[in-house]
């Protein structure tokens, strides 16, 4: 049996143990024959208890990095993703490991095989920090609260898969051997640059087990469901960061950070092709290697449908959603620093909180509009082409 089932199952002996079995009791004779020793005794006892209560914490530990140190069979020796917490080592075997990631998009799925997707690291899963910000706009976005049932946390690191856990509960955890993905990314940075393209790496694997993924980031605010907004029979869309007003125009300057790929032949061979021409464009981030690719030849051939979404539905810093009647979702893009992005998230859910305690008569005939940019006034990203 591998060690970590048996550190599950045997935890789970130990908490069945009757009290009478407690370790006291194993010294009660020896104190009454001999009362002198008491003092001697107890002293030693509690020390022991206390080692034993910290050898079981330490072997827990070493156990959570045993299993952190289980590769997933099934995908490229290039990258590593492992699955936590006892019900999924209980539910199925440590040599599926396949199996085990597909039963955690199978978990979040809905109907139609879709399941919406984060990544987070402990930069941005810090109390207070965008993770929390991102859980609220759910729970105050108008029909949004539900899809908390359909969002699945890809937790890049250690510290923000417990948040994670802490916070929401349906997470999973991308571990990249060598790199360490905690700290801030700066935009640009080498560090920034391997997460963007480790996330494009990831959600290629979702596509090729069968699911349609909602790709957001965390610094995305949700205050109504998207679906009913989306283009229908599509493979690939995308938010902006300017839109022409034409969705299938391509001079539209598409934004990573928000995304609807359903699981197809051409989605899987986009994807292939989009992490395969970071080599042809070393140096650029994924968002301006597709705006690079998005007329190419290749794209045609396979036969992808590609459309961009309107900014008055997915609107962002860069072209906000100006009406709040329509507004899906909110992005804090064309910003740098955590800081900066962090105050103009909390100040939009004011913005948001004080249009819905509107009457639905004055909503309608409301003007109400973002009161930002505010520290993100100054800060423009202009895509490096």
């Amino acid at each position: 049996m591998n060690h970590t089932r048996r550190a599950v199952f045997g935890r789970r002996r130990y908490a069945m143990m009757p009290r009478s079995a407690a370790p006291l009791d194993f010294f009660g004779d020896a104190m009454t024959v001999f009362p002198a020793a008491r003092r001697r005794v107890v002293p030693v006892m509690l020390m022991c208890v206390a080692m034993l209560a910290s050898c079981l914490v330490l072997y827990r530990s070493v156990e959570s990095l045993h299993f952190l140190s289980q590769p997933l069979a099934a995908l490229s020796a290039s990258r590593r993703m492992f699955a936590f917490g006892d019900e999924d080592l209980v539910d199925f075997p440590l040599d599926s490991e396949e199996h085990r990631l597909e039963q955690v998009l199978k978990d979040a799925a809905m109907n139609d095989n879709t399941v919406i997707l984060t990544t987070l690291n402990d930069a941005w899963a810090a109390p207070g920090s965008f993770f929390s910000l991102f859980l609220e706009s759910f729970r105050v976005g108008n029909g949004t609260r539900g899809l908390l049932n359909h969002l699945v946390i890809i937790a890049l690191d250690q510290r923000a898969y417990q948040m994670c856990l802490f916070l929401h509960g349906r997470c999973f955890a991308l571990v990249t051997e060598g790199v360490d993905f905690s700290h801030e990314a700066y935009f640009m940075t080498s560090d920034y640059l391997k997460m963007m393209w480790r996330r494009i790496n990831f959600l290629q694997t979702v596509l090729e087990m069968g699911y349609n993924f909602v790709f957001t980031d965390a610094d995305v605010m949700w205050f109504r469901n998207p679906f009913p907004h989306f283009h229908k029979d599509v493979d690939f869309q995308i938010a902006c960061d300017h839109f022409t007003g034409n969705p299938d125009d391509l001079s539209n300057i598409p934004n990573g950070g928000f995304n609807y790929v359903k699981s197809s032949n051409q989605s899987i061979e986009f994807y292939k092709f989009w992490y395969a021409s970071r080599e042809v464009h070393p140096g650029r981030h994924d968002q301006d290697v597709l705006n690079m690719i998005k007329a190419d030849p290749f794209i045609l051939d396979i036969g992808l449908k590609m459309k961009f979404l309107s900014t008055a539905y997915f609107g962002g810093l860069c072209e906000p959603s100006r009406d709040l009647n329509l507004v899906c979702t909110m992005h804090v893009n064309c910003c740098v620093g955590l800081d900066s992005k962090i105050n103009d998230l909390r100040v939009m859910l004011e913005d948001w909180k004080r249009y819905m305690s509107l009457s639905l008569e004055d909503k309608k005939l409301s003007y109400s509009t973002w009161r930002v940019p505010q520290n993100c006034r100054f800060v423009s990203i202009f895509l490096h082409i």
